[in-house]
């Protein structure tokens, strides 16, 4: 393991990373120049269309990438007690990865139903979770593993321990991965989606169980989504992201009540709001570039209102403001 300078607040950050994917002897730039820090006991709002970036940026920290892909360059430094340990050059498989996958940094999948092993029991997959990163015994294990299906209040743990995943509902399956994910009391969560297909009562009660977690370890959290209203309610902080980069980054309250960029702009504009008396919403023209169909400059500029010939012909830089930071030519260094 790599040992850099600790940090005690900063529990995980992230600097110039660049994940690319390779298909047809083709360069794809999924993620092009991200930075940003997560804190302890925090939660940071990763939002964006489809195909911004988002799942390969946390696929990235977990080292859980494609055969085709891989991170070109940049830093991934989580900061455990006295050290402070670069994930990017770890070994995707390597000891010192698996280590810290699913112990000191867990993940919850976008769709639980593929990432839970069909063939295993609800239970057993929790329980080899504990087996590989702890040293309890069988009785110590099960009984774990039975406490944290109660916490996640799935009723009759006992029972539903021995249960398939075939055998849960979608919000029940949900519960099982935070379970699973939380069973060794990581210190970074990574949530992608996690309440996808979900009913919205039930996307509630995930979101407080979340909330409860970190309250009571401390746990800091990625949240990944699209749903700016989600980010609204459970986020201390949120970036923005837009064809692989950062478009604005900043305290949840600044960046949602008064965005900057025009990206954030146009995506707090097409949430509807209550009391707003209007046929229908506004909306960003266009989509979301292919990764090899990226335009020159600012990739954002074939849909953007207040478009400059600037924009056009370079990237612009990330920049400090008062409130938050942003990538756009409107606010010039």
């Amino acid at each position: 393991m790599i040992i850099m300078e600790k940090n005690n607040e900063i529990i995980l950050s992230v600097k110039d990373l660049k994940t690319y994917i390779y298909v047809n002897n083709r360069c794809n730039r999924a993620v092009d120049g991200v930075s940003f820090n997560v804190h302890k006991g925090k939660t940071l709002g990763i939002v964006g269309e489809s195909g911004c970036g988002k799942s390969i940026t946390a696929s990235s920290i977990m080292q859980l990438l494609p055969k085709l892909s891989r991170i070109e360059s940049g830093e991934i430094v989580y900061h455990k007690d006295d050290e402070a340990i670069r994930i990017d050059l770890l070994e995707r498989n390597g000891k010192p990865m698996r280590d810290l996958r699913g112990a000191d940094i867990s993940m919850i999948f976008q769709d639980p139903m593929t990432a839970l092993n069909p063939v295993y029991t609800i239970g057993s997959q929790i329980k080899e979770n504990l087996l590989y990163h702890t040293s309890m015994d069988k009785k110590s294990m099960t009984n774990k593993t039975i406490e944290m299906l109660e916490k996640m209040g799935i009723p009759l743990p006992h029972q539903r321990a021995e249960e398939y995943p075939h055998q849960f509902s979608g919000g029940m399956r949900q519960r099982a991965m935070i379970a699973m994910a939380m069973s060794c009391n990581p210190k970074i969560l990574i949530a992608d989606e996690p309440t996808t297909a979900l009913d919205v009562t039930i996307q509630a009660q995930i979101f407080e169980l979340m909330q409860k977690l970190k309250e009571e370890h401390q746990t800091a959290i990625i949240l990944i989504t699209h749903d700016m209203g989600v980010i609204a309610e459970t986020a201390d902080r949120v970036a923005v992201m837009y064809a692989g980069k950062m478009a604005e980054i900043g305290n949840v309250y600044d960046v949602i009540k008064k965005p900057k960029h025009p990206y954030t702009v146009g995506l707090m504009n097409s949430i509807p709001k209550m009391g707003q008396d209007t046929e229908a919403l506004m909306q960003i023209e266009g989509s979301m570039p292919r990764l090899n169909e990226i335009p020159q400059g600012c990739a954002f500029h074939p849909r953007c209102n207040q478009v400059m010939e600037q924009c056009k012909k370079m990237v612009p830089p990330m920049i400090e403001l008062e409130d938050s930071n942003i990538a756009c030519w409107l606010y010039p260094s």
